[in-house]
């Protein structure tokens, strides 16, 4: 008797900014795996080309362009690797058909409605959309102080008192970084970005130490929107005198892991997973 198999599984990557597209496709080769790229021309580094053959260039209006190109190629799973920022959507970008119509479905454009819009029409084809940690699970922050350095009593109170408001916010999909000074909250991360939050913070801080707070979302999709600290940001916190970062174990992604925590034991910043 003839015993029918499913077929192997074909990855794609749906590549945005910053360096997780790297990590990802890096990981995804040392497990033997030869993924299909998909970047967007908006966002996507150049350097990606340079790290793989395997790679397709596509605007990010383009949807149904980049979905016929997945099915031609036989994918079943998809990894959403990297950051489309807000801002694109008021941009001159021409959106086709099928993302006319995904936009003008939506009664909010905040994150989660565009990402679940987005995975949506993959999974309509027939492809299923995979954690965004598949292949990166040992850069996941555990419990417990990461650095050689423990928040003091006053930062711990200020990340107590950050953890609140952060979840708060996060529940509402604004953002998921709170900048706290004193119990006080100076800043809240929006469309800019984490770094960008730190920046207006300092601003507004008139010296004083800042406690940065990242959490997930209440029920975070591991599968998009993966809250995400790379060497940047510690370098911008070095900058904006803020001496400890606190998130959520298990659910937010430390890249580079290594050199961070270095970096950050030699600022004298405190790194914690809750």
């Amino acid at each position: 008797m003839n015993q029918s198999s499913n077929p192997p599984d074909r990855y794609a990557i749906i590549a945005g900014n910053g360096h997780f597209p790297f990590l990802v496709l890096d990981a995804a080769r040392e497990q033997g795996l030869d993924p299909l790229v998909v970047a967007i021309k908006e966002e996507t580094s150049p350097e990606l080309a340079e790290k793989t053959q395997n790679i397709h260039w596509v605007s990010l209006g383009e949807a149904a362009t980049a979905l016929d190109l997945m099915v031609a190629e036989r994918i079943n799973k998809v990894v959403l690797a990297g950051q489309v920022k807000h801002a694109q959507l008021f941009s001159s970008i021409k959106p086709d058909g099928m993302m006319s119509r995904m936009l003008h479905g939506l009664s909010r454009k905040n994150t989660d409605m565009l990402i679940g819009a987005v995975v949506r029409m993959i999974e309509g084809r027939g492809m299923k959309v995979v954690d965004s940690t598949l292949f990166l699970k040992p850069l996941l922050a555990e419990a417990g102080t990461l650095t050689l350095r423990a928040p003091d009593a006053d930062e711990a109170a200020d990340i107590a008192y950050g953890r609140e408001i952060a979840k708060k916010i996060a529940g509402l999909d604004l953002g998921q970084t709170i900048i706290v000074a004193d119990r006080a909250c100076v800043a809240v991360e929006a469309m800019e970005g984490t770094d960008a939050a730190i920046q207006r913070a300092s601003t507004l801080s008139n010296g004083r130490r800042l406690v940065v707070v990242k959490v997930s979302k209440p029920n975070q999709d591991m599968r998009f929107d993966v809250p995400v600290v790379g060497r940047k940001t510690i370098q911008v916190m070095h900058q904006s005198k803020a001496t400890v970062l606190a998130v959520d174990a298990g659910k937010t992604l430390l890249f580079d892991r290594q050199n961070l925590i270095a970096e950050a034991n030699e600022a004298g910043i405190a790194i914690v997973g809750m």
